[in-house]
């Protein structure tokens, strides 16, 4: 997608402008005692910000600033990784100070980087963001990006895109290696896991012990055993106790004894744990969402396999399928997502109209919006752009590009959520319900009554 230098240049204007509005805004919250914000705003143009983040990952995060320097070379952006599962305890102190990042990462709901939580970290970008798009800025960006990152009328966070899960992705070079076809039900499943392990080659991996991903399966079952059941449930509009449950939460128990979850998968997490041992081709099969599709690009993944610990390595083709039909009920390829994360400017920067300039073209920008596009790691926010395919170095694009374009546009028009409507105590009560029913140590009714009183607690 190309763009005119005039049509750049008034887009950049127009940028500068809401940032300066910004500026004022900023500057009279503060001599006027609001307490809105207690940062300052200093240059739209210039200044060296930090950026705080548990995604995405730094090969990406190179790429985005790279291309947000080509419109803007004087604000030097660093990008500090923080693991995702400490990522809370290590930004809650952060913002409370003017030594903490410019801006940061907030998510959705119940997941980390909670709005609810870090919301008084943030100034409203509101007012910046209708400087750059319009009155009508609402209708130009996706809705899960508008309304699953803000507070009440404050607009914490703008979105750079989202992610959605409720599918598999396979080593298709393992698959090809055997003459294996992925699965489409659960004897299929068992069958290709029998193979694969009688060869000496794990199946498939999941670090059971990090409970977001084991919500992520539950829900891709109890979508197969009825589309919308699980987010009914987690609205309070059907109790977790329902037979359908009961049906799904044994099913998910039906993973650990019946050879689909490799050995000790209770005592690992997804990352690293899992996502190494997929990495390094150690299993052939993972349970990840569609920010995995960054990892069919060569470079993406070469450095995963060497995050991984693999010595040089050749990199590998991934691709994705649909969740097997656990159920038989033909209900498949549910996917569910919500914002990936979006971009918060921290009420403590000293530099926040330049951390608002980056924040406003990563994620409101057709150039931003192409970057993050490009990089196949969110869905676009801003609508309407998608990936410049051809421009996209994919390991086997013969192998790849069609199920990836199948993929990425059946989850733009998935629509509902992953934990937008999950609070954080039923995020908390799902750890002992699915770790407790794979271990044993609960029967599936006693783990949906422990999710049934939580969600009774909150009306």
């Amino acid at each position: 997608m190309r763009t005119s230098m005039r049509t750049l240049r008034g887009r950049r204007l127009g940028a500068v402008a809401a940032v300066t509005g910004l500026a004022l805004l900023a500057l009279t919250a503060c001599s006027g005692g609001s307490g809105a914000t207690t940062g300052t705003p200093g240059s739209a143009t210039s200044g060296d910000i930090t950026w705080w983040g548990w995604t995405p990952d730094a090969t990406n995060a190179s790429k985005l600033i790279a291309a947000f320097n080509k419109e803007y070379p004087d604000i030097k952006v660093e990008f500090v990784s923080k693991p995702i599962d400490s990522y809370d305890s290590v930004l809650s102190p952060a913002i409370t100070s003017s030594q903490g990042p410019d801006v940061f990462n907030v998510a959705p709901g119940s997941a980390n980087g909670g709005v609810q939580t870090f919301e008084a970290g943030a100034i409203d970008l509101t007012s910046a963001v209708e400087g750059a798009l319009g009155s009508d800025w609402k209708s130009k960006l996706a809705p899960a990006g508008v309304d699953g990152l803000s507070v009440g009328d404050k607009l914490v966070g703008l979105s750079a895109g989202a992610v959605y899960s409720g599918g598999l992705w396979i080593n298709q070079d393992i698959f090809d290696k055997y003459n294996l076809k992925a699965p489409t039900t659960m004897a299929e499943w068992k069958s290709v896991c029998a193979t694969l392990t009688a060869d000496g080659q794990g199946c498939f991996v999941q670090g059971a012990g990090q409970w977001a991903f084991d919500m992520d399966t539950f829900e891709a079952i109890a979508d197969n055993v009825e589309p919308g059941l699980y987010v009914k449930a987690s609205k309070g509009e059907v109790p977790w106790t329902d037979p359908k449950f009961v049906t799904a939460m044994d099913l998910w128990k039906s993973l650990f004894t019946d050879g689909i979850m490799q050995e000790g998968a209770v005592g690992l997490q997804q990352y690293p744990d899992a996502n190494n041992a997929f990495m390094s081709g150690k299993y052939a099969m993972v349970m990840m969402g569609t920010w995995y599709t960054q990892y069919a690009v060569k470079d993406s993944m070469v450095a995963a396999m060497e995050a991984a610990g693999v010595g040089s390595p050749t990199p590998i083709t991934i691709t994705p399928i649909p969740f097997p039909d656990l159920a038989g009920t033909g209900n498949t390829g549910s996917m569910f997502g919500d914002a990936d994360y979006g971009l918060a400017v921290s009420a403590k920067s000293t530099k926040q109209a330049a951390a608002t300039t980056f924040a406003l073209w990563l994620t409101t920008s057709t150039a931003g919006q192409q970057a993050v596009a490009n990089t196949l790691n969110d869905i676009p926010a801003l609508k309407g752009v998608t990936p410049q395919w051809d421009q996209i170095d994919l390991v086997n694009s013969d192998k790849q590009k069609a199920a990836l374009q199948t993929y990425t546009e059946g989850a733009g028009a998935a629509t509902e959520p992953r934990f937008a409507t999950v609070s954080a105590d039923l995020n908390t009560a799902f750890r002992d319900a699915l770790i407790g029913v794979a271990s044993g140590d609960k029967t599936s009714m006693q783990a949906l009554e422990g999710l049934e009183a939580v969600q009774k607690a909150q009306k």
